[in-house]
C-alpha cells in the first residue's frame, strides 16, 4: 500500500490543526521542538514517544541535548509529508 504525500492545500490546512508544528525542508517535514524540566523529563518523553513510533511504525527524526528535544516528521515513502505525519505529529502532542 502506498502512502501519498499531501497536496500543498492539504498541507497547509492540516497545519493550521497543528499550530505548534512548523514546516520544515521546503514544505516536505514538519518539525516541533518539546522543552522539559530537565534530562530525564525529556528522556522518558523520548521513551514514550518511541514506543509509539515503534507500535506505528512510523519513526521520527529528532535531536536531543540536555531538556530539548526536537522532532521532523516526514513519510521517506511518500517523498515528503503525508497523513501519516499529521496523525502521528497529534499523538506526540498528546504525549507531551
Amino acid at each position: 500500500m502506498s502512502v501519498e504525500k499531501l497536496t500543498s492545500e492539504e498541507r497547509d490546512s492540516w497545519l493550521a490543526a497543528l499550530p505548534q508544528w512548523a514546516l520544515a525542508r521546503d514544505g516536505d517535514a514538519i518539525a516541533r521542538t518539546f522543552t522539559f524540566a530537565d534530562f530525564s523529563e525529556a528522556f522518558g518523553f523520548m521513551t514514550r514517544v518511541a514506543i509509539l513510533a515503534e507500535k506505528r511504525d512510523h519513526h521520527p527524526e529528532w535531536f536531543n541535548v540536555y531538556n530539548r528535544v526536537e522532532i521532523t516528521l516526514t513519510t521517506h515513502d511518500a517523498g515528503g509529508l503525508s497523513l501519516r505525519d499529521v496523525k502521528m505529529a497529534r499523538k506526540i502532542d498528546a504525549l507531551a
